[in-house]
Formats: structure tokens, C-alpha cells, sequence
């Protein structure tokens, strides 16, 4: 199996809430992984472009870069913790990769040594 990853940074703020009390709004340099599986290369050798993960994974976070999650949708009405924020990259990027892929795992760090994954299977 092969696998391709690209990492993307933004910085935004968010609070999230825990217990039923919302913290205080704060900011985190976010760091965003993006994973992509297969069994097989292209007549390229390739088992998909670099610059197509790189362009999609832009795409899904441009809205968040420098913002304020909770007033981003669908933060706005989603809990914007790391594993939503995951969750909602993996979906969002879903449906723009090329066929032939069996995976795509998003992971999101807020903070050194604070990680959330989401794994999606793109075929059954």
C-alpha cells in the first residue's frame, strides 16, 4: 500500500465547549495532515499529484485562516473541537480526490502534542 501526505498550517481561534461550560476564545497555530492510500500507481508512477492534495486541503481551510472557528461555518453550529475540525476536513476533501484511493486520514494539531484523527475508507 502506498500513501501520500501533505501538511498545511493556519492560525484561528475557537473555544470550545467542554462539560457544558464554554472555555475562554483562544488562538492555536493549526496544523493540518492530510493522508491519501492506495494499491496502485498511475502509468506515472504516481499514486496521485502532490499539488492536487495540496490545492484541495487549501481550498477547505482558507475560510478558517485567521478567523474566529465559532463564527465559521460549520463551526457556527458544530463544537469546534480538533476532532471536529478533522471530521469536517476529511468529509470536505473527500469528494475532490482521484479514484483509485482506498483512504484518506486528516489529523489536526492545536497544540504540540494535542492530535485529532478522522479516517475516511473511500471505497468498500
Amino acid at each position: 500500500m502506498y500513501s501520500l501526505q501533505t501538511e498545511r498550517t493556519f492560525s484561528a481561534a475557537h473555544a470550545i465547549v467542554i462539560g457544558g461550560s464554554r472555555e475562554s476564545l483562544h488562538g492555536h497555530d493549526w496544523r493540518v495532515r492530510l493522508v491519501v492510500t492506495g494499491p496502485t500507481l498511475d502509468a506515472d508512477g504516481l499514486l496521485c499529484d502532490f499539488h492536487l492534495l495540496q490545492r484541495v486541503l487549501e481550498q477547505v481551510i482558507a475560510p478558517f485562516k485567521d478567523g474566529n472557528l465559532n463564527d465559521i461555518a460549520p463551526f457556527d453550529a458544530l463544537n469546534p473541537t480538533a476532532e471536529h475540525v478533522a471530521m469536517h476536513i476529511a468529509t470536505t476533501v473527500r469528494p475532490s480526490l482521484p479514484s483509485g484511493l482506498v483512504s484518506c486520514e486528516v489529523s489536526v494539531t492545536e497544540a504540540a502534542g494535542c492530535e485529532a484523527t478522522y479516517a475516511v475508507e473511500l471505497i468498500s
